[in-house]
């Protein structure tokens, strides 16, 4: 029971410091993270541009980043790791063609079709932009992708000692090539042409592999 004696507590504030930033200033500042990096590059985005395009004080980017790559970094991966979503097809050759899917549409989104392009030639000259990206991007992106080889391997569909590495570099090189570097958007038909050409190299040792099991290791 309290003491009416003793004069009650002062209430709990908040840190000065806190990010306590309202959802709609949130995503006013993720839209403006996204418009400078597609308009202005990463090189060439600055804070003070963000925080004028958003509608806040540059304090409040400081609250919650504490540096222009910190801010990219956090944007750009939170979108770009969840457009990785991959449900379980029920077949290899299905989930290959919804993860070359998701790669053409991360490739030719409004603004992510101006921004990778960019940040990976940034991270070229940039180490710890590079390590950012493969510690922010890369890395989940491609863990996520690897649950569809488990469950290809689940089903028998491929070997347990399937070269992951190199099959999810096939997961998305073909797409990658096309888009970011050649500039050719696919055209109908492409993306399911080459999950077969993308299962059928997958499969192709773990075929041998059960036509002649004394070759294996």
């Amino acid at each position: 029971m309290p003491d009416p004696s003793r004069p009650a507590s002062p209430a709990r504030r908040a840190p000065s410091g806190a990010a306590t930033l309202r959802p709609h200033k949130t995503e006013a500042i993720r839209a403006a993270v996204l418009d400078e990096l597609a308009e202005q590059g990463y090189a060439r985005l600055s804070m003070e541009a963000v925080a004028k395009r958003a509608g806040v004080g540059k304090s409040a980017l400081y609250r919650r980043w504490s540096s222009k790559q910190q801010m990219v970094i956090d944007i750009a991966s939170e979108l770009s790791v969840a457009m990785v979503d991959l449900p379980d097809s029920g077949s290899l050759r299905g989930d290959v063609l919804a993860a070359l899917r998701a790669v053409t549409d991360w490739l030719t989104h409004p603004r992510f079709s101006r921004i990778i392009p960019d940040l990976i030639a940034e991270a070229r000259r940039d180490e710890a932009l590079s390590r950012a990206l493969a510690d922010s991007i890369g890395g989940p992106r491609r863990a996520r992708a690897a649950a569809l080889l488990d469950r290809a391997i689940a089903r028998d569909e491929l070997p347990p000692d399937t070269d992951r590495e190199l099959a999810l570099d096939l997961l998305a090189a073909p797409v990658y090539w096309r888009i970011a570097v050649r500039g050719v958007p696919p055209e109908p038909g492409y993306l399911e042409r080459t999950a077969d050409l993308v299962v059928h190299a997958l499969s192709a040792r773990g075929a041998r592999a059960r036509q002649n099991p004394e070759d294996t290791p």
